[in-house]
Parts: C-alpha cells; structure tokens; sequence
C-alpha cells in the first residue's frame, strides 16, 4: 500500500501546504488579492444584560505595515 498524506500530517498542514503552494504560482496581480483574502482579524464584544458592549480588536490592522503578509 502507498503512503498517502494522511500517514504523514494532518488535514489542516496539508491544506496548509497546498494553499501556500497556490499563492506562490499566482501572477503578481493576483497575488495581492489573494494575500488581502488570507488577513484575519481577531475581535471580541463583552455583552452585559443582553446588550452588546465595543468590539476590540485585538490585532488591528492599522498595526500592521502596508504590504506585509499576516503571520
């Protein structure tokens, strides 16, 4: 029997490695548009009495430099 992915690393590293693999064959126009996709932004919203407070963002994205691919 062949060794398949599975018997090496888990869905998520694959789908990791195959996402990576994509972006770096993409024209350079689609390239940036791609990056702009893979941002994520993580926020959270303390809620009192049924009532929504601020959302805070905890990495904003003003932080970041322009042009500087997320971590």
């Amino acid at each position: 029997m062949s060794t398949t992915w599975r018997g090496v690393f888990t869905y998520n590293r694959y789908a990791q490695i195959t996402a990576r693999a994509v972006r770096q064959s993409l024209k350079e126009t689609e390239l940036v548009g791609a990056e702009k996709r893979g941002i994520t932004a993580l926020r959270y919203q303390k809620w009192e009495n049924g009532v929504g407070g601020a959302q805070v963002y905890l990495n904003p994205e003003q932080d970041k430099a322009p042009g500087t691919p997320p971590v």
